[in-house]
């Protein structure tokens, strides 16, 4: 990819439920090699003077060093999160194929993130698919490795659809939060064109994620035991966690993020 530029997907700020503002995720983001961040607060969150403050910070802290990409996550019906890439106008339904269509016809990128393994029946069903599924989330399936599940999800889609990809996002909302998994695409700044087009890949480290989803056996069996471990760890965790605050003792704030940046 000769033009190929550095994006983080599914960013939130202060604006909804994240923790940094966007001038300090701007910081942030330009400390990681970033030229595009796309942000993607809770629809719900706005009012009509704080959406339109949200567009136009986000174009004022943008420049040629780094882009920000306005857009909304939509919260619909059973717990279904719909991400809208490159759209901030509210959409009054709460039915994930109308958010999905709404997003598509303002020229946007739909994505469904981080599904539920006990939606991906009814995702299947849908008979408006989106433009992809968020097939890594590192905040809710964990840096270390995706659900494969997931991808399997994405492969059945794909067979009614082979323009729905595979997107990669860091969900990220705590200043302290890993933040390993980026998409480089590779069309410039154009990129919805990309993202809508399959043009990019996702990168955690030295792993390279396809945009069609399709991974390498080893790839899949490495994941699912990393994955699988992960999982185990985590559930420990919350179970000190909760035993923790049942008597009363207060997990330090360094202990809380090295968790998170470890899990």
């Amino acid at each position: 990819m000769s033009s190929a530029v550095k994006a983080a997907l599914h960013v939130h700020s202060t604006y909804s439920d994240g923790e940094l503002s966007i001038a300090a995720l701007r910081q942030v983001y330009l400390a990681l090699g970033c030229q595009i961040v796309c942000m993607t607060d809770h629809a719900e969150a706005f009012g009509v003077r704080s959406l339109q403050a949200y567009v136009a910070e986000c174009q004022a802290l943008s420049d040629d060093g780094l882009q920000f990409l306005a857009g909304l996550e939509y919260a619909c019906r059973n717990g279904m999160h719909v991400l809208g890439f490159g759209v901030t106008s509210r959409v009054p339904s709460r039915d994930p194929q109308t958010v999905i269509r709404r997003i598509k016809d303002a020229g946007g990128i739909a994505v469904i993130a981080h599904p539920r393994i006990t939606a991906f029946d009814w995702i299947e069903s849908f008979d408006e698919l989106p433009n992809g599924i968020e097939t890594w989330n590192t905040k809710y399936d964990g840096r270390h490795a995706p659900r494969t599940a997931t991808f399997e999800l994405l492969r059945r889609l794909r067979v009614r659809d082979p323009n729905v990809h595979a997107f990669y996002g860091q969900d990220m909302h705590e200043a302290d939060q890993c933040r390993s998994l980026f998409t480089i695409v590779g069309s410039g700044r154009d990129i919805l064109s990309a993202l809508g087009s399959g043009r990019y890949f996702g990168l955690d480290g030295r792993t390279r994620l396809p945009p069609d989803g399709v991974l390498a056996a080893r790839m899949v069996a490495r994941f699912a035991r990393t994955h699988a471990a992960a999982q185990g760890v985590r559930h420990v965790a919350r179970a000190a966690s909760r035993l923790a605050e049942r008597f009363g003792v207060p997990i330090p704030r360094p202990v809380r993020s090295r968790a998170r940046r470890m899990l």
